[in-house]
């Protein structure tokens, strides 16, 4: 890890049960002020909690460290309730603003699929906001294409938040493209 505060790339660990507090204020910002999560109001450090408890090696919960102060998670869900979806998963990064540009999210993203590689997980989902109509990639487009996701669709105009209609672009990585 290097010091200059542009590329420091941090520690990643396994998120605990003590992280929810931070991890709940770094959603709440993308909550209350992006469409980056159709998510209207804020979970609980309490449900973060109990999300970072349950989470293991099938469905793990990572935490991104600078300095001792967590800068940034990545977890992955079942990405749909049904038994035919139970080797796919839906992944989620989140980095605090003050935090972007320094290679967290390469750091978290690369880390949550090196932990879900050698698990029955075999596809990973990213369901990814972007303004309507729009056609340029988002930071997490980017970076999920640098991670080796490739866009698969793109539902218009199916969310509502902040007064502006959102795009999801969905992105898939396969873990084992082999078989």
């Amino acid at each position: 890890m290097t010091t200059d505060p542009a590329t420091t790339t941090g520690v990643l660990r396994p998120a605990a049960a003590q992280d929810a507090e931070r991890v709940a204020a770094i959603f709440a910002g993308y909550v209350l002020q992006s469409i980056a999560t159709f998510v209207e109001e804020p979970p609980s450090d309490d449900l973060w909690r109990e999300r970072i408890v349950a989470a293991g090696p099938t469905l793990p919960f990572l935490v991104a460290e600078v300095d001792g102060e967590i800068e940034g998670f990545a977890y992955a869900a079942r990405f749909r309730p049904h038994a035919a979806y139970r080797y796919t998963v839906e992944d989620s990064v989140y980095i605090a603003p003050e935090a972007a540009g320094r290679g967290l999210g390469s750091l978290l993203l690369a880390g949550l699929l090196d932990a879900l590689r050698g698990t029955e997980v075999r596809q990973v989902v990213a369901v990814i906001a972007a303004l309507a109509g729009s056609r340029h990639d988002t930071p997490s487009i980017v970076l999920h294409r640098r991670q080796g996701f490739v866009e698969v669709g793109r539902m218009p105009s199916v969310g509502y938040k902040n007064g502006q209609w959102a795009d999801t672009v969905l992105m898939q990585a396969d873990l084992r493209p082999d078989g």
